[in-house]
């Protein structure tokens, strides 16, 4: 795959998460005072930086193979695009007396704080395309 493809589907992965992220946050948001609620987030760059570290380590390192299926494969690859986004929830902290964990305030400022990250993405995505047209002519 090439730069320029690998960067716009990073782009476009980008901005799923953030586009889950935000609902999952408006649904904390909307649940905020119902009791015994617990907040869920998105959990993502952790795997997407545990695969683009491995496809990095697979370059520099000798590949071994497995000769039969049943072996164990001698060094994993994962693809970044076999990464998902994961939903996670916090079952551990208490925030209020009636069990809900949900902060509105934190809450409202991640929704401003995704809405400027997925118009930062989709301007980014635009830089990459006005590049390719700017080539193409």
């Amino acid at each position: 795959m090439n730069n320029f493809s690998r960067t716009v589907d990073m782009l476009h992965r980008a901005m799923d998460v953030t586009t889950l992220r935000y609902q999952v946050t408006a649904n904390n948001l909307a649940n905020s005072e119902v009791p015994n609620f617990k907040r869920s987030s998105v959990n993502f760059e952790s795997m997407l930086k545990r695969a683009i570290d491995s496809e990095a380590q697979a370059n520099d390192k000798i590949r071994l193979t497995a000769t039969d299926e049943r072996h164990i494969s001698p060094n994993p690859i994962m693809d970044y695009r076999d990464v998902q986004p994961r939903r996670v929830v916090d079952y551990l902290s208490t925030a209020k007396a009636n069990g809900n964990n949900v902060d509105a305030e934190t809450e409202a400022m991640e929704v401003l704080k995704l809405q400027m990250s997925y118009q930062l993405l989709s301007q980014l995505q635009a830089f990459q395309f006005s590049q390719i047209k700017t080539v193409m002519k």
